[in-house]
C-alpha cells in the first residue's frame, strides 16, 4: 500500500493549519510504517487530499480515470474561511461552492471532529458518503514542558511577570479583537500571539494597526523556530483561545500536550470532547474569559492539577502515533472495499 498525501501551495500554506495537518500526517504515516509519496507524478494506490484548489481537483480526477480511490480531508469550510484575510466574507460563498464540488467528488472523507463531519453531512454533501472522523493530532513528546527550553524562552523576551500565550495566523475569526480587549485589562501580565506575520497584507487594516501598535503587554513574535514555541508553552500560566470557528484547532491539542491550562470559547467544535472544568475552561463573554484567566493565574482554582491532567489525557489519545494507526486502517478498509 502506496498513498499519495496531496496539498498544493505546500511552501505558501506550510504556516497554516492545514500546512501543519499535513507535517503531522507525514509523521503519523511514517511512524505506522506506511508507505506514502508527495508527489502526484509517483506511483500510489489511494489519494489522501487536503486542499481544495486547482491542482486539487486534477490530482482527483486523474486518479479517478485510474480507478484509484480519492481521500478527501474536509480541512476547509465556508464557516472557517470568513473573518480571515481581506475579503474573505465575500470569497466565503465560492469557497463552499468548490468545497462542496471537491468533497462530493471524492469517494470517501475525513473531518477531523465530529462537530466538522456532521457540519459536511448538513451543509456540504448532496448524497450520503462516509465520513471518518480522525483527529489531526499532536507530537507529545516535542509538546512536553522543557525546563531549557522555558528559560531560553524567558531570556530571549526578558520576561519577568507572569504571561499567557495563543497562536494563530491573527484573523478577526480567531478572536484577535477580543484577546486585545482581554491585553488591555490585564495589564499587569504579558501576552503573546504566536501566528506568522508574513501575510499581513492580506489582513484587513484594523488588525494589520493592531500588530503594528499593539498594546504594551502583547507580543506578535511571529512564526517562531518549534523550540521557541515549546519554551512558551512550558512557560506559559495559560493557553487563551478565543477563536469563534474552528474544525479542531491543532495548537489546542499542542497546549493540552504541553500540560497548560486551557481557556476556550464555548463554540460547538469543543462540546463533545472539552469539559468546562474537567479538562479546559470556557467562556462566552470577555468577562468569563478574564475571569477564568484572572483564576487561574492567582491560583484560585482548586483542582487545576487535576484539570491539567485530564486535559493531557486527550492529548495522548490523539497522539500522532495513534492517529496514524487509523489513517492506515481507513486506508486499509478503502483498499478492501474499492473505490464507488
Amino acid at each position: 500500500m502506496k498513498v499519495l498525501l496531496f496539498s498544493e501551495g505546500k511552501n505558501t500554506f506550510s504556516r497554516s493549519g492545514v500546512g501543519q495537518a499535513l507535517n503531522h500526517q507525514v509523521e503519523a504515516l511514517g511512524a505506522n510504517n506506511v508507505d506514502f509519496t508527495l508527489e502526484p507524478e509517483d506511483e500510489y494506490d489511494l489519494v489522501h487530499i487536503n486542499t481544495i484548489g486547482l491542482k486539487s481537483w486534477k490530482v482527483l480526477k486523474k486518479a479517478k480515470r485510474e480507478g484509484k480511490p480519492v481521500i478527501y480531508h474536509t480541512h476547509t469550510t465556508y464557516e472557517d474561511f470568513k473573518g480571515s484575510v481581506k475579503f474573505s466574507n465575500q470569497l466565503a460563498p465560492l469557497i463552499k461552492f468548490w468545497a462542496k464540488k471537491l468533497y462530493n467528488s471524492a469517494d470517501y472523507l475525513i473531518s477531523p471532529t465530529e462537530y466538522t463531519k456532521n457540519l459536511i453531512k448538513e451543509k456540504y454533501l448532496t448524497s450520503p458518503k462516509e465520513i471518518r472522523v480522525i483527529s489531526n493530532g499532536v507530537n507529545t513528546l516535542n509538546f512536553s514542558k522543557k525546563e531549557d527550553l522555558e528559560k531560553r524562552f524567558r531570556e530571549e523576551y526578558k520576561i519577568d511577570k507572569p504571561f499567557i500565550i495563543t497562536a494563530g495566523l491573527p484573523f478577526e475569526r480567531k478572536g484577535i479583537m477580543d484577546f486585545v480587549k482581554i491585553v488591555e485589562k490585564c495589564k499587569d501580565y504579558q501576552f503573546f500571539w504566536f501566528g506568522s506575520s508574513s501575510i499581513k497584507p492580506m489582513l484587513p487594516k484594523k488588525i494589520q494597526k493592531i500588530i503594528e501598535n499593539p498594546p504594551k503587554n502583547l507580543i506578535f513574535p511571529g512564526y517562531v523556530d518549534k523550540e521557541i514555541l515549546i519554551g512558551a508553552f512550558s512557560g506559559a500560566e495559560a493557553f487563551l483561545f478565543m477563536t469563534y470557528e474552528e474544525n479542531e484547532g491543532i495548537v489546542i491539542l499542542e497546549a493540552l500536550s504541553a500540560k497548560l491550562p486551557i481557556v476556550v470559547r464555548d463554540i460547538p467544535v469543543y462540546e463533545n470532547w472539552l469539559q468546562d472544568g474537567k479538562n479546559c475552561f470556557k467562556a462566552k463573554t470577555n468577562d468569563e474569559f478574564y475571569e477564568k484567566i484572572i483564576n487561574i493565574i492567582e491560583n484560585k482554582v482548586e483542582n487545576l492539577d487535576e484539570i491539567i491532567k485530564e486535559a493531557y489525557k486527550l492529548a495522548k489519545e490523539r497522539d500522532l502515533k495513534n492517529v496514524g494507526k487509523k489513517y492506515k486502517d481507513y486506508y486499509e478498509y478503502i483498499l478492501n472495499n474499492g473505490t464507488k
